[in-house]
């Protein structure tokens, strides 16, 4: 089992995913939530996909993200005229050393946001492919590796507006998680008129964490410890959408190795060195419901992936807590499956 270096380790780390958030809540104004989920597929080295109606700040939250860590960024904005080598790069003749010369594209860069995602064609799209899965790029059968830590923040609008495309499966599938940022409430927008009403906040907002911090937050997220029982837990989470009789795609494994990741990050926002079935829960619609596709009948009946997780939720038996069941944790572990310990809330 991969354990921390230090019992501290974790907590000396606190302040920085803090300062980050708040960094962020200072420009997303009433949507916690939403942030706390962004720091989550971060730490977990995943990628955000941001749906929602125009004007709700989908692209200010990635901004926001963005400029909150000292790090390359790169912005996208997809359009039908945009081609596969402005995301990836192309190699160009150079005359006077007589040779190819690659000029990298967008794509490298440790923090890359994708504007209005689904307004690019589907082959346009397939260009992150290969690097939102194996963080390199390959062109002209050179392969170039990505920088690190690497993020690629997507927004989209609703498939039903004019002149977008829908993602492909295998675009979806990379998606750790998806967000709707949504309305704010009353108090909120109130306060975004005051914030926002003179001098936009993203112009003021300076780095508050390195890079080289955020890669060793990912390294102390990897340490968190996941029991047999949880493990199986989310296993049986996403072979249940398999079978599901209201959908005609399930989640891939893919899709656990993502829910198990955002499960121990989660857990490390809490303050936590173990995961717990509420981790796996509480994530469990975001990483799952925009991957799977309803059945025809479904769709005529109103029935929304959200709906099928949230029912599927409801019928998976939770794993016992420790005590209440013998031989938990399995292969006579001295480790239980949740260590009481006392939580470091980050």
């Amino acid at each position: 089992m991969t354990t921390y270096d230090d019992r501290a380790s974790l907590t000396d780390l606190t302040a920085t995913v803090e300062r980050v958030r708040g960094s962020v809540e200072g420009v997303i104004e009433g949507k916690p939530e939403v942030v706390r989920l962004a720091l989550t597929v971060l730490l977990a080295e995943g990628h955000l996909l941001i749906e929602d109606v125009p004007g709700v700040g989908k692209t200010m939250l990635a901004k926001a993200l963005a400029r909150s860590i000292d790090c390359s960024v790169r912005r996208i904005q997809f359009t039908p005229d945009l081609l596969p080598s402005d995301i990836t790069g192309v190699s160009i003749w150079d005359q006077q050393r007589r040779d190819f010369e690659f000029k990298p594209g967008a794509i490298f860069a440790q923090i890359v946001i994708g504007d209005e995602i689904n307004r690019a064609s589907p082959k346009t799209q397939s260009a992150l492919l290969e690097s939102m899965e194996e963080r390199q790029v390959t062109i002209d059968g050179q392969t170039y590796e990505l920088p690190s830590p690497f993020m690629v923040v997507a927004t989209q609008n609703p498939v039903e507006m004019e002149g977008t495309y829908p993602l492909p499966e295998a675009q979806r599938d990379r998606f750790m998680a998806r967000v709707s940022v949504g309305y704010p409430s009353v108090e909120a927008e109130l306060q975004m008129l005051d914030i926002h009403g003179g001098v936009s906040p993203l112009e003021d907002l300076q780095p508050v964490a390195h890079a080289h911090e955020i890669v060793k937050l990912v390294e102390a997220v990897r340490g968190v410890h996941v029991s047999e029982p949880v493990r199986r837990y989310a296993v049986e989470l996403v072979a249940a959408t398999r079978t599901h009789p209201d959908l005609r795609l399930g989640a891939s494994p893919r899709a656990t190795l993502h829910l198990l990741r955002a499960a121990k990050a989660s857990a490390a926002l809490a303050g936590r060195e173990y995961a717990l079935p509420d981790d796996v829960q509480a994530l469990a619609v975001a990483v799952l419901a925009h991957r799977l596709l309803p059945t025809a009948q479904a769709q005529l009946n109103r029935r929304t992936a959200e709906q099928v997780v949230l029912e599927i939720l409801q019928h998976t038996p939770v794993p016992a807590a420790p005590g209440q069941q013998n031989g938990f944790g399995g292969l006579g572990r001295t480790i239980p499956a949740y260590p009481q310990q006392p939580p470091r809330s980050l």
